[in-house]
This record gives C-alpha cells, sequence and structure tokens, in this order.
C-alpha cells in the first residue's frame, strides 16, 4: 500500500473516529449506572426504538414530512435569496433602493416574529415553511452579494477589453468568480434550514420528527427523543456532505479543490 492510498484510507476514517468514541463511551456510562437511564437511555435502547418505528412505517413518514417541509423552504428562500443577491450585486440602484430594507430585516429575531406568522397563516405547513424560508434566505443573500461585489476589478475591465456580451460576461466571469462565495452560503444555510426547522415543526404539527420528539416528550419516552436528535444530526450532515460534493463539482476550476 503506498502513501497515497494509506492517506486516502486515513481521510476516510478519521471522521468516524470521534463519534465511534462517543458511542462507546455513551454505552459505558448508562451501562454501568453513572448515568441514569432517566437521564440518558442506553444505546441498545434507541437502536430497538427505532427498528419498532420503522417497522411500524411512523419514522418513514415522520422523516419524509420533515425533508419535505425543509427542501421545500430551502429552494424558495433560497432562491429568492439568490436572484436578490445577484441583483443588488450587479446594480447599484437595485442595492440603494433594497439592501437597507433587507438588512433591517436580517436582524429582527427570526422567532420574535413567529406569533404574527401563526397570526397570518395559522398552524397548517404555510408558517413552518415560511419561517425555514426566511432562516435560509439572509445567508445565500448576502454570500451572493458578498460574492459578487468580490470580484476583482482587473479581471472585469481585461473582460471589457476583449468585448464580452454581457451574457457571456456573466456566465464566464461574474458567476464563476462569485460561485465559491455562494457555495459557503448554501452550506451554511443548510445548517440553519435544520434548526429552523427543529422550532417550525412545534407549531401544533401532526407529522414530522418535530411532532415525533414533542409527542416522545409528553409520554417520557427518553429513547424516541434521543431518537429524534441523532436524526436530526444525521440529515445536519447528509445536507452538508452533499454540499461539499457540490462545491467540489463545481469547483474543480478553483486550486483549492484540485485533488492532489
Amino acid at each position: 500500500m503506498n502513501i497515497r492510498s494509506i492517506n486516502s484510507l486515513k481521510d476516510k476514517l478519521l471522521p468516524f473516529i470521534l463519534p465511534i468514541v462517543l458511542i462507546a463511551l455513551w454505552q459505558i456510562l448508562t451501562s454501568t449506572g453513572l448515568v441514569s437511564g432517566k437521564i440518558l437511555p442506553r444505546p441498545s435502547q434507541v437502536v430497538k426504538v427505532t427498528i419498532t418505528l420503522i417497522s411500524s412505517g411512523d419514522l418513514v413518514k415522520y422523516i419524509g414530512t420533515s425533508a419535505r417541509r425543509a427542501i421545500l423552504g430551502f429552494l424558495i428562500g433560497g432562491g429568492i435569496g439568490f436572484v436578490l443577491g445577484l441583483i443588488n450585486g450587479l446594480s447599484h440602484n437595485a442595492e440603494l433602493l433594497l439592501d437597507s430594507t433587507i438588512q433591517m430585516v436580517r436582524n429582527v429575531p427570526l422567532f420574535a416574529i413567529l406569533s404574527l406568522v401563526i397570526l397570518w397563516f395559522g398552524i397548517g405547513e404555510e408558517p413552518k415553511i415560511i419561517l425555514i424560508s426566511l432562516g435560509v434566505f439572509f445567508p445565500i443573500y448576502l454570500n451572493t452579494y458578498h460574492g459578487i461585489r468580490s470580484i476583482d476589478k482587473g479581471i472585469l475591465e481585461m473582460a471589457k477589453v476583449y468585448e464580452l456580451k454581457r451574457s457571456s460576461l456573466f456566465f464566464n466571469v461574474i458567476l464563476p468568480g462569485a460561485l465559491p462565495s455562494i457555495l459557503v452560503g448554501i452550506r451554511y444555510s443548510l445548517g440553519i434550514m435544520w434548526l429552523t426547522l427543529i422550532v417550525a415543526e412545534t407549531i401544533a404539527a401532526d407529522s414530522g420528527i418535530g411532532y415525533m420528539i414533542n409527542n416522545a416528550r409528553d409520554f417520557m419516552q427518553m429513547d424516541v427523543i434521543v431518537l429524534g436528535v441523532i436524526i436530526y444530526a444525521l440529515l445536519g450532515k447528509l445536507s452538508d456532505t452533499i454540499a461539499r460534493i457540490l462545491e467540489k463539482s463545481l469547483l474543480k476550476w478553483n486550486p483549492n479543490y484540485i485533488k492532489e
């Protein structure tokens, strides 16, 4: 096995070491009684309840409902944030008209308007999706706007010297130049998406992972609550992995993403 293969294997194994250590520590503490089962259930209990919920079909339904809400909110909020980031980044007049208002709204705590959203849209799916959309909007907007404004002016001047058309200038210079910043915004907003979803699903939800956790809390089912937390963590990790794959795919030209 050569050095490159060893390094590749190391890179694949290292991310799993800490989770395995934490699970082992969790098992030891709960098995020896150092941590009471009323505070934290054993891993075996969590595995058992996971199998039960999968067999009944409830877990798949809950995950599907939560994923649908998260994805829909991300597409709406992220899409609007991306478009406004482009407009304000490319147009000084648009920036003067819109950016100040957007920054004022950004500084309003998201959950401060929770009651207002419920009064306006009730307790159905709409307030949940709206909250998620607002959560992901600002990171994507700010990073898109910042990415465009951070493009090297010398490159833009060179493009003008070569008399590139507006469409060619945008797709070959501006968008690729802003793409690293945009992808950072996407990656950051994916984390906020799941955080917002947790709160959004406390709004009288009758399905979803948040509903499962709230229902388990009422019946003191610690194993189900821990399972819900683990699922949120795994979904967050999956989203981050997808974002990193997207970065490597779209930024092959960037020296920071070229494989050695």
